[in-house]
């Protein structure tokens, strides 16, 4: 990327990442990407479908699965669409107001899922270690403002990343190295000191996202105390084979979370390609493979999903 002297106090747009010498084929990787997007919109609604309409699943695990499901719409929907777009009909610029909005977007609604793991962690932590309070200790309104505060502190958290970026003069290459807009992103492109907008966002991701993966390890730790405990592997195995697809889940969003900060921080010479896939990666894996977890992990609502395919062939036949 050539880099200038000259800047700009207010830009009017970025321009978004392409991968040099796969131009032809954006129509495809759209289509790829196009697929996936349906599958995670589809998934994640059957999911908050499935949780409404079964009065067995109205309990603060699925709940919080809920929250989760409407966490990967947002997130998704925030950003798979303006990439078609870029993709398919070569719209690669994106006013600055609007790739503030998106990058806003990203960050919180990330913290607001590691905040609904985090608690998701502690919910498998009460059901396993204190089973005889779990009714009494997470209650539908525990787990309402247990809701709330993961939004609140999303939003407070990284509201003032696209606020620290405002009044910066960006250099006249705009650039960017994904097809969306994050926050490390945009601020490299900054022509000013951006020691504050640095610190603040290394201090939003450790007191979230750091601090959430730590009480999560810290719960399975006290899990698996709790079950080696247990007289046979047999009730070992039952016990903690409820909590495998959580572990999952935490997995899907954290690695790609990692892999996406080490090629930032350490991967400027990297291919664009490895930068673009790593983004794409850290937005779509999770909402994808979060409804396909649970689905094959949950047997209710697995047995839902098929009386539904079940009654819809029915109506097909008839």
């Amino acid at each position: 990327m050539p880099f200038s002297n000259s800047s700009d106090p207010s830009p009017s747009s970025f321009i978004l990442a392409s991968i040099p010498g796969l131009e032809a084929a954006h129509f495809w990787m759209a289509i790829f990407l196009c697929s996936m997007y349906i599958v995670a919109v589809a998934g994640n609604c059957a999911v908050l479908f499935i949780v409404k309409t079964e009065p067995s699943l109205h309990a603060p695990m699925y709940f919080f699965l809920c929250m989760l499901a409407a966490i990967d719409l947002a997130l998704s929907t925030s950003t798979v669409p303006r990439v078609l777009s870029f993709y398919w009909f070569n719209t690669r610029e994106i006013s600055f107001g609007a790739c503030l909005v998106q990058m806003f977007l990203i960050h919180s609604l990330s913290a607001i899922e590691s905040s609904v793991l985090l608690a998701m962690a502690m919910d498998r932590y009460v059901a396993i270690c204190h089973p005889l309070r779990h009714a009494a200790i997470l209650t539908n309104a525990v787990t309402a403002k247990i809701g709330l505060v993961a939004m609140a502190r999303g939003v407070l958290f990284f509201l003032p990343l696209p606020l620290l970026l405002l009044p910066l003069p960006f250099c006249s290459s705009r650039e960017l190295s994904h097809s969306f807009c994050l926050h490390q992103d945009v601020m490299n492109l900054a022509c000013a000191n951006t020691t504050p907008s640095v610190v603040y966002g290394l201090i939003a991701i450790l007191l979230v996202m750091g601090l959430d993966s730590i009480l999560i390890c810290l719960s399975y730790i006290l899990i698996l105390k709790a079950v080696l405990r247990l007289a046979s592997w047999k009730e070992r195995l039952k016990v903690f084979s409820t909590c495998i697809a959580h572990i999952c889940v935490v997995l899907a969003f954290y690695v790609p979370l990692i892999g996406l900060s080490v090629v930032h921080r350490f991967g400027r010479d990297l291919a664009p390609l490895v930068h673009i896939t790593m983004g794409n990666v850290y937005i779509l894996v999770p909402t994808v493979l979060n409804p396909i977890i649970y689905g094959v992990r949950t047997k209710q609502i697995q047995k839902r999903i098929l009386n539904l395919i079940h009654i819809h062939n029915n109506r097909t036949l008839q």
